[in-house]
């Protein structure tokens, strides 16, 4: 009895080629054994693949609408006969092509990690330094060819050029087509039969070279510097990946940053702190005098100043790396008491702890809490 492949599929006799296609895909992927465990789920798998094989050719399926043998090509249904094309059956059942003839020799290099480390004058107004680095470059001896000089690649003689081959298994669906690349020229097409010597076939060697790379201002640690191009170059002579520069920034001896904003700690004397006074401070521009003129700022320290007490001085800190404008440079105050009077300096003390009724003081509890403590033991930390 012929069988009604429409009725196989589900799809009326008019259905286009596209509801054919979506019909068998679902149930190719519903019955297929490795997935459904069911008894007939085979028998159900072989019945789907037979009606496809016919309603998914035109003439096949023209033939079969006539009355005729799609299998034969003549008329009389004689069954499923012959195997299929399992790369085949995996387009219809995934909506896509598998790639085709041999893969290209030429390939894009990999990405490249390196890491740099800035002082926190470099890193904080930029600078442009040298970085070595060890990658993969273009072999110079033949140019990324892979043969040696004078040689050209040869065509594969087992898969003709392909790059594939077709390997064929018996199943209980009949002969089941695999494609795989050829395992002869790994599916390149062509065979080195003479290899550069320098790169041993593979267009490229290992090479340590120095490359000049621009730090933008601003930068702190963990920031990465993009290259374009210049990591690990591609098999075959192929383009290189990109390298990308980890930046770390070295701890400084007077600042300390916190974001956009730098901090020092700046001790003046106790009389200095009492009757107010006015400083000249050297900051961070003093060690980049490849940009700038002058590196001092003015400090006005206000009379009657405690110990920890923080002035700013507005924008000269480090420049924003994302936007416009600087940070400021925060100044912590600690105040020195004079370790060693004389017979003169002791008695003018003694007169001002009188004038002020402070010869006998009494301790007066600072609350818990960041306080004056507080300050003065993260500033000098």
């Amino acid at each position: 009895m012929k069988a009604d492949y429409y009725a196989v599929l589900g799809v009326a006799r008019d259905a286009s080629d596209d509801e054919i296609k979506k019909a068998y895909r679902k149930l190719a992927m519903q019955y297929h054994p490795d997935v459904n465990e069911s008894a007939d789920a085979a028998e159900k798998f072989k019945e789907i693949g037979e009606a496809y094989a016919v309603l998914g050719d035109p003439d096949k399926r023209s033939l079969y609408d006539r009355g005729g043998d799609p299998m034969s090509g003549g008329f009389g249904f004689s069954g499923f006969q012959g195997g299929f094309d399992f790369t085949n059956l995996v387009d219809a059942m995934f909506g896509q092509s598998a790639q085709r003839g041999p893969r290209s020799r030429v390939q894009r290099g990999q990405d490249a990690l390196a890491r740099m480390k800035l002082t926190l004058a470099e890193a904080a107004f930029g600078v442009t330094k040298p970085l070595r680095v060890d990658t993969a470059v273009v072999c110079p001896s033949c140019n990324g060819q892979g043969s040696a000089d004078g040689s050209e690649p040869v065509t594969c003689s087992n898969c003709h050029g392909n790059g594939q081959i077709t390997v064929v298994q018996r199943s209980f669906l009949g002969d089941i087509r695999t494609t795989q690349p050829c395992p002869q020229c790994r599916g390149y097409g062509t065979l080195i039969q003479h290899p550069c010597a320098e790169c041993g076939g593979e267009g490229r060697v290992r090479s340590r070279r120095t490359i000049n790379v621009k730090i933008p201002a601003g930068v702190n640690t963990g920031n990465r510097i993009h290259l374009e191009s210049q990591g690990e170059a591609g098999p075959g002579g192929g383009p290189a990946g990109d390298l990308y520069v980890e930046i770390t920034v070295l701890k400084h001896d007077v600042f300390r940053r916190n974001g956009d904003n730098l901090e020092m700690v700046v001790t003046v004397p106790m009389t200095a702190a009492a009757l107010g006074t006015q400083i000249t401070l050297s900051t961070l521009e003093v060690e980049r005098e490849d940009l700038f003129t002058d590196g001092t700022a003015l400090l006005q320290i206000p009379a009657g100043t405690q110990s920890g007490t923080r002035l700013v001085i507005p924008g000269r800190g480090v420049p924003r790396l994302r936007g416009s404008g600087r940070g400021d440079l925060g100044v912590t105050l600690g105040v020195a008491t004079p370790a060693k009077l004389d017979d003169e300096q002791r008695e003018l003390l003694r007169r001002l702890a009188e004038l002020r009724e402070e010869t006998a003081p009494e301790a007066a509890p600072t609350r818990q809490g960041k306080g004056v403590f507080g300050w003065l033991k993260d500033a000098f930390s």
